[in-house]
């Protein structure tokens, strides 16, 4: 099912598409340019033309310099210090750390183009739709509103990483059309209208025909998303918590998902049919070709890695975890060993594996929980990731799909909703279910009291490398409802977003990263667009 699947991904790209460009973009004018005239697709064609709107999300999630970066590498889970092989790249990756990224690098640009793509997409399918030169019948309604919820989930990404965008809905606009900047307020604002509007046209099966697809209830875990980070995403003007809760129990009371009793499975390489799964972007390494389409063993694991797994490329040996979130582990949770590589290092024969560069030359490759600084590291320093299974003989793309959506998140999002509205008790309850089955030997420490999550983070904040060693002694709101978030969802692209929702992305320190101020928490509108659109104005701080 899922090679079929990611085959019409593939071929959607090209069957319906002119034009896949940024809105604010000069260099491709052709916004109203159309191949299908009294088109009547079957239902493999819906399939593709759906397709076509799907894509990018793969692409400005996890392709080179994405969307998954832009949330991991300035939070304080990940980073990517320099190697004794590189990785030092201009010194982006210490801007990232340090938040002293500009509005002309590389991964702002990229998340934004990238998504504005997906938008530009959704808003031509929907212009050949409803013009009539695509004809659905009475399938229309349906996948219009589909393809409305998925262009608001691209708006869901640029409300959250850059807030003030173009809202852009038509895709028949004239030559030299340049789209006005809205403020966040709108955009969020815009975004929950799309969503409640369309969510209930949307279907309720939960099949092979809808996976990878927003069905009724992925829409409902994308509107709770929304409201989970309402305060936030239209600057201050909404705390629509008690919404999130509604929204949340439309996908529990659905029935259709449940937590994994493995945890791993959710993240196998085969893991299509995990019942924890709400909306994942599908992948293969036979069908999606993108050189880094989906790449993560290749940017953590050292390139004498490749003989554990007997990968067909040599890794690169780059981003690592952060030994101060390391240490905030239970070491009785699964989660620690289940998530992250480390230790002494084998070939798939057994064979010890050994250093091959830097200071450690011969000696056995043996990952171990301290980092030296951002500016410096032995190959073998920082636990790697690992949470998504590493099948042997893969190539530089895994196969695994992307759970964008599942069903922890959904209980940890009514979680905090439940606290950030009084009902602490109730939100201790579902905490403690998602931890039960990463406490099996010790049933005991996957209990959660109220008074724990209303508590501080237990995560030891400060400056933390061999230059500097300071502690924070923040005191954070519901801090350790941050730390279960940061157990659970390592390595999904998120942390960013979750540690300004708590306040301490801006305020914190780590490793070898200083407090910022609170402009970081959105990123610049890159140059490059505030050069080809006169009508955008250039975030506060940049």
């Amino acid at each position: 099912m899922k090679s079929k699947l990611l085959f019409i991904y593939c071929l959607a790209g090209g069957m319906f598409l002119t034009s896949v460009t940024s809105c604010t973009q000069l260099e491709d004018t052709s916004y109203n340019s159309i191949v299908a005239d009294g088109f009547e697709p079957t239902n493999e064609d819906v399939a593709s033309l759906l397709a076509s709107g799907y894509v990018s999300w793969r692409k400005t999630l996890l392709l080179w310099n994405g969307v998954a970066r832009a949330q991991m590498l300035p939070a304080d889970e990940d980073v990517l210090p320099a190697r004794p092989n590189g990785w030092v790249d201009g010194g982006v990756y210490k801007r990232m750390h340090q938040h002293k990224w500009t509005s002309e690098d590389d991964i702002p640009l990229q998340s934004w183009v990238r998504t504005y793509e997906g938008i530009n997409t959704c808003n031509r399918v929907l212009y050949q739709i409803e013009s009539g030169q695509i004809k659905l019948g009475d399938r229309e309604s349906s996948i219009v509103s589909e393809l409305k919820v998925l262009r608001a989930s691209y708006y869901y990404i640029l409300d959250d990483l850059f807030g003030n965008v173009p809202i852009v809905t038509k895709f028949d606009v004239p030559d030299g059309y340049l789209p006005e900047q809205s403020s966040r307020k709108e955009v969020y604002e815009f975004i929950i209208k799309e969503l409640t509007e369309n969510i209930p046209n949307l279907s309720d099966k939960v099949n092979s025909e809808y996976y990878g697809r927003f069905n009724k209830w992925a829409g409902y875990a994308l509107l709770a998303k929304m409201y989970i980070n309402s305060e936030v995403f239209s600057d201050g003007t909404h705390q629509d918590y008690d919404k999130c809760i509604v929204a949340c129990d439309s996908v529990i009371n659905s029935g259709k998902y449940e937590l994994e009793s493995v945890r791993k499975s959710v993240f196998a390489t085969k893991n299509e049919n995990s019942k924890e799964i709400i909306f994942a972007l599908p992948f293969d390494e036979t069908y999606v070709d993108d050189w880094n389409a989906f790449d993560y063993h290749m940017y953590s694991l050292q390139p004498e890695n490749q003989a554990t797994y007997n990968f067909q490329a040599t890794p690169w040996g780059g981003v690592c975890v952060m030994p101060q979130y390391i240490d905030t582990f239970d070491p009785d949770d699964k989660r620690l060993t289940d998530d992250f590589i480390s230790g002494m290092q084998y070939s798939s024969n057994g064979d010890t594996l050994k250093c091959t560069m830097g200071n450690l030359v011969g000696q056995p490759l043996n990952y171990v929980n301290k980092v030296n600084s951002i500016d410096g590291s032995e190959e073998n320093q920082g636990l790697r990731w690992g949470k998504f299974e590493y099948a042997q003989g893969i190539t530089n793309r895994l196969s695994n799909d992307f759970p964008l959506l599942r069903y922890a998140d959904v209980l940890l999002m009514k979680a905090e909703a439940l606290l950030r509205t009084g009902k602490t008790e109730l939100a201790a309850g579902l905490v403690t279910k998602v931890r039960e089955r990463n406490f099996t030997s010790h049933p005991n420490k996957a209990q959660v009291t109220a008074d724990q999550l209303i508590g501080n983070s237990i995560y030891d904040y400060g400056r933390r490398d061999n230059a500097s060693t300071t502690h924070d002694n923040l005191n954070i709101k519901y801090g350790r409802m941050l730390d279960e978030l940061g157990w659970e969802f390592s390595q999904e692209g998120r942390r960013r977003q979750d540690m300004i929702r708590f306040g301490v992305f801006a305020t914190g320190s780590w490793f070898s990263h200083n407090p910022s101020d609170k402009t970081k928490n959105l990123y610049p509108i890159p140059n490059k667009e505030l050069l080809s659109n006169g009508n955008l104005k250039q975030n506060p701080g940049y």
